[in-house]
């Protein structure tokens, strides 16, 4: 939940969300429009079918459903116009529909960021905040790597706004419980026929709710001056913790890890870590760059020499009970 000075702080915006209809899409269409007031969400994303669905549900007059691309420069162009607030969450996601379609990875995470740059500075959006991923950091696969890129991208699109007002933030966590390709599906499917596969026992995830990321967005983009790479502070699990609190009769199959797919995440690197403040819940990553005002988060805390945010590295597991709770 925001704080409740920060409350109004959407109150009579316009608001667009890129990729508007996926799991993230829906929950912060719900969280926006029934606990802030603002003046319009205007959901942009490619599937009429999807956007029918979110209109049946909500069947709210504040929601306003955009058919594009956000490869399609003009259509952004004209879904920004009189837009306060952006938040860009599309994308390509399937690591292994990205290893197979480079190209096409290539030229909606990274061209199409570069679209959403560009078309917010000349429509003179206020605050756009990007979507990012563990998987951005050391990428290993297409996807992370489009992702570190498109992460750069809107980091340093502050140094293309000259005297205009436009900022851009960035917001970077981990696997969200019961989004589209998350591993609790598998597993649920699975369990009906008593073996689950194991990709490596040794594995462990950052993880948290949609309601966590949705309202940690939320959050950054009240708090953001621009340039920020904004981090939660959230518990990871193991992956044999997860396997056990769904399906604790079940066997398990160890498959050997796939091809682009880490042992252990990690959110902060050491080296940014030089350059990162810690708050009671979240850290935030600041730029190296000139432009960038030291002074804007003062008050957090710097991190140790060799700090690192790992999900093998922590004071907070998820029990198998919390699991349980939480799937």
């Amino acid at each position: 939940m925001l704080v409740t000075q920060n409350e109004s702080f959407f109150e009579g915006k316009t608001v667009l969300l890129t990729g508007g209809t996926g799991s993230f899409g829906n929950k912060f269409t719900e969280i926006i429009l029934n606990e802030y007031n603002p003046k319009s969400l205007r959901v942009y994303s490619r599937g009429e079918y999807n956007q029918y669905l979110m209109a049946q549900k909500f069947k709210d007059e504040r929601i306003r459903f955009l058919i594009g691309d956000i490869r399609d420069r003009t259509r952004l162009y004209r879904a920004m116009n009189g837009v306060d607030i952006v938040v860009h969450a599309a994308a390509l996601k399937q690591v292994p529909a990205c290893e197979y379609n480079p190209i096409e990875a290539v030229r909606t995470n990274i061209d199409g960021a570069v679209n959403v740059i560009d078309a917010a500075i000349d429509n003179s959006v206020e605050k756009v905040v990007a979507i990012s991923t563990d998987k951005a950091v050391h990428p290993v696969n297409l996807y992370g790597a489009t992702k570190m890129v498109a992460e750069k991208l809107f980091v340093q699109g502050n140094t293309y706004t000259g005297k205009r007002k436009t900022r851009f933030s960035c917001v970077r966590y981990g696997n969200v419980i019961g989004s589209r390709g998350s591993v609790i599906p598998l597993f649920e499917e699975q369990k009906k026929k008593g073996t689950l596969t194991i990709t490596d026992e040794r594995m462990t995830r950052f993880w948290l709710t949609l309601d966590q990321g949705v309202n940690f967005v939320l959050n950054s983009i009240v708090r953001m001056h621009g340039g920020e790479t904004f981090v939660p502070k959230i518990p990871r699990m193991r992956i044999m913790d997860l396997a056990e609190a769904i399906a604790p009769e079940a066997k398990t199959e160890i498959v050997g890890i796939r091809p682009g797919e880490k042992l252990h995440e990690i959110m902060i690197t050491e080296d940014e870590a030089r350059n990162a403040k810690e708050f009671s819940d979240y850290f935030v990553i600041e730029p190296e760059f000139p432009f960038w005002d030291k002074e804007k988060h003062v008050s957090g805390k710097s991190l140790p020499d060799g700090y690192r945010y790992s999900s093998d590295i922590n004071d907070k597991w998820l029990t198998k009970e919390e699991l349980k709770r939480m799937c």
